[in-house]
């Protein structure tokens, strides 16, 4: 079926939710730019709503806006489609999820990838747990733990480990280790613009990237173990 008639179509389901929540000319934008069926646009607005809940009771994100966490949570975390096939990945995890990014956008539009959630809030874990359940997500698992402790007591089939500023990159390499499971996998990491890796980072970088989202620059650099 032809993508704007699809969307036609589905926004009577979403029109008189989304005039309380964010613009339509601004959520149409993003529909029709990440391409988003029915099914992913209505579970993108549902999500949206339990952040902006969530939020009035314990602090998931600092970014409160709904056009705000459009553009820097949801297109920001699907930026990652740039890089990667994901459809050739068997799974991802998000270190230090927090309110869920980049692992919930990627979850729902990549239903058959197996998404690892790591945060170790409870808050945090309750709330990404919900999420997961009222989206109907079966392809993700949150995992409550620290990092170190994942990477100790571990073994699941990951090719990618995302991070969204979450830890620093030196914490984050210790996936390379010789002694740990995951020293194969892919570290995917965004970074602030003026951020810059130490002398034992750099022979680590395999790619890096600008972006715009917004009126704001990122970059995101790509780890592997040489």
């Amino acid at each position: 079926m032809n993508f704007l008639l699809l969307l036609y179509q589905s926004w009577g389901k979403v029109s008189m939710v989304l005039s309380k929540i964010v613009s339509e000319k601004y959520w149409k934008a993003f529909v029709e730019k990440e391409k988003l069926s029915q099914e992913q646009q209505e579970k993108f607005l549902k999500y949206l709503q339990m952040l902006q809940k969530a939020n009035e009771r314990f602090n998931i994100t600092r970014i409160i806006s709904a056009h705000d966490v459009v553009a820097f949570h949801f297109q920001d975390s699907l930026v990652l489609r740039r890089f990667f096939d994901l459809s050739a990945v068997n799974g991802l995890a998000d270190i230090g999820s927090g309110g869920g990014f980049p692992g919930i956008p990627l979850a729902i539009v990549n239903p058959k990838v197996n998404f690892f959630l790591i945060e170790v809030t409870t808050k945090k874990v309750e709330f990404l747990r919900q999420v997961a359940k009222e989206l109907l997500l079966q392809n993700i698992e949150v995992v409550q733990c620290d990092w170190r402790t994942f990477l100790r007591t571990t073994k699941h089939s990951i090719d990618i480990f995302a991070a969204r500023a979450s830890l620093s990159v030196k914490e984050l390499i210790r996936a390379f280790s010789p002694q740990c499971f995951y020293n194969s996998s892919t570290l995917v990491y965004w970074a602030s613009k003026n951020w810059e890796p130490e002398r034992n980072e750099a022979p680590l970088i395999l790619k890096q990237d600008l972006y715009m989202i917004k009126n704001k620059q990122r970059k995101l650099f790509i780890f592997k173990k040489m």
